[in-house]
């Protein structure tokens, strides 16, 4: 679904801006003015490398580092891309070669990588060779797909890169703005080896300054960086991540201002910070709290194991499943922080389908379809029995047995018993990839904010262990998602992602759960924050008023 700065200015950052770049740099960030920090919670980062960058809170400190492509507009609704390291790509008319120019000024920061120890121009070279470095299946990364319809990357000159694919991909550019796709150098490869994840040698505005694993990380701003001519405030010059594993302490630190920013209200303190009329409690905005609320890219659901003998092929008992999930009751047990889910994506994506949920909540129809599917009020005639489900949780804390016992109750009112199978995560994961549960709860945050990224998890050709991990496979579906991604024309794409959710919601391979909202608190001290399913690298743009 979030920084400090020498009093004077040195001779490098002079030489860079030139005269005249140097009179607006003063003026917009201040000669003398003291340095500033931004502090915030943030979860474990195992790996700097952008191979690595699977998590959001990975892809947050990558992107602070080094630079993909393109990025997402950070003040732009409804998203859109802008150009990063390179500028916005030229595409030919079949769709199938992209060509990238290098922004002016682009350079390595200074590491004993390099000969000199001093940081390089980057070019081309760069760009390829980090690119085919993802492509490389030796490497493992888990940003493997995001090179697969790539043909080649070539250097057309040190400043312009070729990317040619196998077929048309219209998301082709979202994917070059992913921290997966940060320019990296082949010297810092090269000399760190396997502990290259353990540096970062990038191009961006900020340079990993010191990393106590688990504890913290502290970015310092690069004041040489290119990039801060276009920003017109002064951006914090450190940035300070924070390890707190624990909800109730990163409140206290909050309210003790130790840190500036929260990136989520926890369940456990939500009463103690939003009140009944959905606005901050007690005094906290007369405190100077801000709090900040806005839907995000994420769907949530139960996922139903199609190759399961009895809901795998009972397609009345899975929309019975669907109508007898209380998305009120669940919206107010999730204190409102979520909208009931009618479908696989989200609102705001493009392509998503508006029509009503045939199958939203509705006892009295769920009764019916639970019959009809051959268990009249919940009874299997074969046991005379009520039907007894699975449900297997990859958590065992107390929010997540309260959610499994408020299920349990809706499903109690259709006689269907549903009972819960608890493991750790990993081992959740291995049962969910091997196909081994029943239901089995997950989510997805979107990639990029296209209905092609929500309905992957569909297609036949993605079965666990890839991300359709109920195994469902529709031939219509797959035809209809095969002639959107060959489409070039939006409006028939369009067309096409909503007549693939037609498909998907008539067959119900999924409980639909809920889209979260997302709500963070921000000090009134902290400037020019936007709520984004995009937080890579934003914080190049807050500033401390």
């Amino acid at each position: 679904m979030e920084d400090r700065m020498c009093r004077g200015v040195d001779s490098k950052v002079f030489k860079y801006f030139g005269m005249l770049g140097m009179f607006v740099f003063a003026l917009v960030l201040g000669a003398g003015a003291e340095e500033t920090v931004f502090r915030r919670p943030m979860e474990r980062v195992a790996s700097m490398d952008p191979l690595r960058a699977a998590s959001v809170c990975e892809s947050r400190a990558i992107s602070l580092v080094y630079e993909p492509l393109l990025e997402v507009d950070y003040f732009a609704r409804p998203y859109r891309l802008k150009g990063c390291l390179c500028d916005l790509p030229e595409m030919s008319k079949d769709g199938l070669v992209y060509t990238f120019r290098i922004r002016a000024g682009a350079k390595f920061q200074p590491d004993k990588c390099f000969q000199d120890g001093q940081g390089r121009a980057v070019v081309a070279a760069d760009v390829v060779f980090s690119l085919n470095r993802l492509a490389d299946k030796k490497n493992a990364s888990s940003g493997l797909w995001t090179m697969d319809a790539v043909k080649s990357v070539e250097a057309v000159d040190d400043q312009t890169v070729k990317i040619m694919l196998k077929k048309p991909l219209h998301v082709f550019p979202w994917l070059m703005a992913m921290a997966y796709a940060a320019v990296i150098p082949h010297e810092a490869v090269e000399m760190y080896g396997v502990k290259f994840g353990g540096v970062a040698v990038g191009s961006g505005p900020y340079r990993l300054e010191e990393w106590w694993r688990n504890h913290r990380m502290r970015f310092r701003r690069d004041p040489s960086w290119r990039g801060w001519g276009e920003i017109k405030t002064r951006p914090y010059d450190e940035i300070d991540y924070l390890v707190v594993d624990d909800v109730s302490t990163q409140w206290l630190m909050f309210l003790s201002r130790e840190v500036d920013f929260l990136g989520e209200v926890s369940h456990d303190n939500w009463d103690a910070v939003v009140g009944a009329d959905g606005k901050l409690a007690g005094d906290l905005e007369r405190k100077g709290v801000h709090l900040h609320g806005n839907p995000t890219m994420t769907v949530m659901y139960v996922g139903i194991n199609m190759d399961d003998p009895v809901l795998g092929r009972n397609k009345k008992l899975r929309q019975a499943l669907n109508c007898a999930f209380d998305g009120p009751a669940w919206k107010r047990f999730l204190n409102n922080r979520v909208e009931p889910c009618d479908g696989p994506v989200p609102p705001g994506v493009e392509g998503r389908l508006e029509t009503p949920f045939a199958y939203a909540f509705n006892v009295e129809k769920a009764k019916r379809l639970v019959a009809e599917a051959g268990y009249p009020d919940g009874i299997d005639p074969k046991t005379g029995k009520r039907l007894e489900i699975t449900i297997t949780v990859g958590r065992a804390n107390q929010t997540a047995r309260e959610e499994v016992e408020l299920m349990q109750s809706f499903y109690n009112r259709i006689g269907v018993r549903l009972e819960p199978r608890y493991m750790t995560w990993n081992a959740y994961l291995d049962a969910v990839n091997r196909g081994d549960v029943t239901l089995f709860m997950l989510g997805w945050i979107g990639d990029y904010p296209d209905a092609e990224n929500f309905l992957q998890l569909f297609h036949s050709k993605n079965v666990s262990p890839g991300a359709n991990h109920g195994n469902y496979r529709n031939a219509a579906f797959d035809k209809l998602y095969d002639e959107a991604m060959a489409s070039t024309d939006p409006v028939v794409r369009s067309e096409k992602w909503r007549a693939a959710q037609e498909i998907v919601r008539e067959d119900c391979p999924w409980i639909f759960l809920h889209f979260p909202k997302a709500y963070s608190l921000s000090w009134d001290h902290v400037g020019n924050y936007r709520p984004t399913d995009f937080p890579y690298g934003t914080e190049k743009h807050l500033f401390r008023k």
